[in-house]
């Protein structure tokens, strides 16, 4: 078993490098610089979150969609990679490192987004029988009366479900779409994926950013 670990790590290894880098691509950056000739950064505006909410809100509907779109062709796609790089395996370590790439990017000093929509495309690829399951409770959790964190309330909601339905589907070996075969592989990457997002959400928090945690992700 080591010996086939060892044999496996390269592998992995170029997976979650892959993964990351694709996780670092700019999306909202190269969108602002498309629409506004770079004159708006989204760093400094607004929420100060270079993601699709505030992308919309600075660039408009057509940028700013085009921003979530992009993050989650980035997850999807680093999935994809990874794949081809370690297999089943190597989906969910990349998809993973995606999201980290995404959240903390090496170069703009970790500053990166949230990681909601690149998080998604993740789902989409390793976990497609429950990506609109995720969908509708982020949906759902917006709508909750009396929530003032919109965007935090939606992605708990999401994360948990995640959560949940990933063991489920481990433990009864569900079919899972196009997605990879459901193992053990599947709960731990969706954690640690939780993990990350929720690392960035509290950053924003300690920045005070009101506005990006009650709007809708």
């Amino acid at each position: 078993m080591c010996k086939r670990m060892r044999s496996r790590f390269p592998r992995l290894l170029l997976a979650a490098a892959s993964g990351y880098l694709l996780g670092t691509v700019p999306s909202a950056d190269i969108a602002s610089r498309v629409a506004k000739g770079g004159a708006v950064d989204l760093r400094a505006s607004g929420s100060r979150n270079p993601g699709g909410v505030n992308a919309l809100r600075l660039l408009g509907n057509t940028p700013g969609r085009a921003v979530i779109v992009a993050d989650v062709v980035k997850g999807y796609g680093a999935c994809a990679c990874g794949r081809l790089a370690g297999g089943d395996l190597g989906a969910h370590v990349a998809g993973v490192a995606a999201v980290v790439g995404h959240c903390y990017p090496v170069w703009t000093r970790l500053q990166g987004g949230k990681g909601v929509a690149t998080s998604f495309g993740q789902c989409l690829y390793t976990f497609p029988a429950f990506a609109p399951l995720d969908v509708a409770l982020a949906v759902a959790a917006t709508r909750l009366p009396r929530v003032r964190h919109r965007a935090l309330a939606a992605a708990a909601v999401a994360s948990s479900g995640w959560l949940v339905a990933s063991v489920l589907w481990w433990k009864r070996d569900l079919p899972n779409s196009w997605g990879p075969t459901p193992t053990v592989a599947l709960p731990l990457a969706n954690a640690a994926t939780v993990l990350v997002v929720a690392s960035a959400f509290a950053r924003a928090m300690r920045r005070r950013d009101p506005d990006d945690l009650t709007a809708q992700p």
